[in-house]
């Protein structure tokens, strides 16, 4: 036996791991291509609104042209159409302020069945195609950067996104555009958020489409208070209060749902 002896070597401390053991591990590096689409999109609406093109498709504008509108749809209804559809998703997805004003004209040209369905299928395409580009550049962001309650909303959102979509849709508090971006940071699958546009933009949709079967009479009761047309003579008391009862209605499955999850946790 021997004591002190070390044989020419010395015991040295193991090295410390540069990574401590609770530090998160990093997830895969995405690629910056993810962003070219939603890139796109928005080279789109600032070049859109560079050319004025908002102005064609402003309350005005249509209200001048609603005659030779009228005629080349009674002329061309399949075209015509097919026409406003594309012009219609396309708003949506440069997040031009005008889904409403067309939506009053698709009930003015289309009547108001036929216009409210052309309006709801352009506008769910275009909400569904900038809810892609905006969740292929932002997905999960908050989930790797922010803890906590965002977290648990982030949790919450996903368990109940259809609900809490189909609320957002049936009480425009929010812009449309803001909805449709949204979703994306909360990793939202494209079949929820189109079904929850779909039913959700529908009595919206109809309501205004009715509104647009009316035009004359609105136009006529504008002149005859001597001030020019604008978007707030088409919402009335009536349908305000009605769209706020639908979204009232909607919230309560998503309130008893919270309220059975609060029950289980205590």
């Amino acid at each position: 036996m021997s004591h002190g002896v070390s044989n020419g070597t010395e015991e040295r401390p193991a090295p410390k791991s540069r990574k401590s053991r609770g530090a998160p591990t990093p997830g895969p590096r995405r690629s910056p291509l993810r962003f070219v689409p939603l890139a796109i999109l928005l080279a789109g609406g600032v070049l859109a609104y560079a050319l004025g093109l908002q102005d064609y498709v402003s309350l005005s504008a249509l209200v001048d042209q609603r005659g030779a509108l009228a005629a080349q749809v009674a002329a061309h209804p399949i075209q015509s159409a097919l026409v406003f559809f594309a012009v219609y998703a396309a708003v949506v997805v440069f997040s031009i302020p005008a889904a409403s004003v067309l939506t009053i004209f698709a009930g003015f040209l289309f009547g108001w069945i036929a216009g409210a369905a052309v309006a709801v299928l352009a506008a769910t395409l275009g909400a569904c195609l900038l809810f892609l580009a905006a969740r292929g550049a932002f997905r999960d962001v908050l989930r790797r950067r922010a803890g906590g309650f965002l977290e648990r909303f982030a949790v919450g959102f996903r368990d109940n996104a259809f609900l809490y979509l189909l609320v957002l849709r049936l009480a425009p508090v929010f812009p449309f555009f803001v909805i449709n971006i949204a979703p994306a940071f909360f990793d939202v699958k494209l079949r929820t958020f189109a079904t929850a546009t779909l039913i959700g933009i529908v009595p919206g949709t109809l309501a205004y489409a009715w509104l647009g079967c009316g035009l004359g009479d609105v136009l006529a009761m504008a002149a005859a208070s001597g001030r020019s047309l604008a978007l707030s003579d088409f919402v009335t008391r009536d349908v305000s209060l009605a769209l706020i009862a639908l979204a009232l209605i909607a919230t309560l499955p998503l309130a008893f749902r919270l309220i059975q999850s609060r029950r289980k946790e205590a």
